[in-house]
């Protein structure tokens, strides 16, 4: 089982992590496993849940890997009848499902005059932005929230309590050039988690949402690292821009993930979104 920084008292609960066969949802999974919670593990892919099940179950812990679609009720209902059978209602979500796509990407930072008049045949300008792209990835982030906070969290209303965690991200703070898609669908992830906190207080869930800062995943590898292993321009910026000068450790989200998700150790909090970044959020560039 993997090593935590602190230890809160899970053993009464039921998490449910959507995205959790990716590097960042996996930990978040291995370390509420750690403490004491019986983990759900649901990806599109259910071979990659599966093997952050096993590792799981490996160590002693208790899981179960499920494929499930966040843009499927019908999907998701069957994940959360499966969790059901398996462990109970879920009394905790992570909704770490989301991503970006190359169709609500730009390829400049800057629309030039010249882009105009003329432009490379794989240019995409602003003007060019696919709506499907865009939908999808709005979609993919908000909606992927949404679905299965109303799936999972209906038995915690009913029961009278439970703690939902968000993913959002830099974005959603100050939008990064190139993807005004996914900067705009992370900001309404960080407002929905306000209002949902909001509307959910009366029956005991607590809502709140972490936004990592830039930590090095199997998504933007390509684009951070060269295929020899080092930084690409971006990443240098991104490094620039970041006062504690490196990314991420997908281990160090884990503190304010146990945190968040503890009824002791956070009961009153609700509503938050917290940067784990570096200090990116907190930079001027001056």
């Amino acid at each position: 089982m993997m090593e935590v920084p602190f230890k809160v008292d899970l053993q009464e609960q039921v998490a449910v992590v959507t995205g959790g066969g990716g590097i960042l949802c996996g930990i978040m999974a291995e370390a509420l496993a750690a403490c004491g919670a019986r983990v759900a593990i649901l990806d599109l892919r259910r071979e990659k849940a599966e093997e952050v099940a096993a590792e799981i179950r490996r160590h002693g812990g208790q899981a179960l890997g499920l494929a499930a679609n966040v843009l499927d009720r019908d999907s998701l209902a069957l994940a959360d009848e499966a969790v059901r059978a398996e462990f109970g209602a879920a009394t905790i979500l992570i909704n770490g499902a989301g991503g970006n796509h190359p169709k609500g990407t730009t390829s400049s930072e800057f629309l030039a005059p010249e882009d105009l008049r003329a432009r490379a045949e794989d240019a995409i300008t602003f003007f060019d932005l696919d709506p499907e792209g865009i939908q999808f990835v709005f979609n993919l982030n908000f909606l992927g929230t949404l679905l299965p906070s109303q799936i999972f969290a209906r038995a915690m209303a009913e029961n009278g309590g439970g703690a939902i965690l968000n993913i959002s991200s830099m974005n959603a703070f100050c939008p990064l050039t190139k993807i005004p898609a996914y900067s705009a669908a992370k900001a309404a992830v960080s407002n929905f988690t306000q209002w949902l906190a909001v509307h959910l207080s009366r029956v005991g869930i607590r809502v709140n949402a972490i936004a990592p800062g830039f930590f090095l995943t199997d998504q933007n590898r390509g684009l951070l690292t060269t295929p020899e292993g080092a930084y690409t321009e971006r990443a240098e910026k991104i490094l620039g821009q970041t006062p504690m000068r490196r990314f991420g450790a997908p281990e160090e989200l884990v503190g304010a993930l146990l945190w968040l998700v503890s009824g002791r150790g956070a009961g009153f909090v609700t509503g938050t979104v917290i940067p784990v970044d570096g200090g990116f959020s907190a930079y001027s560039g001056v």
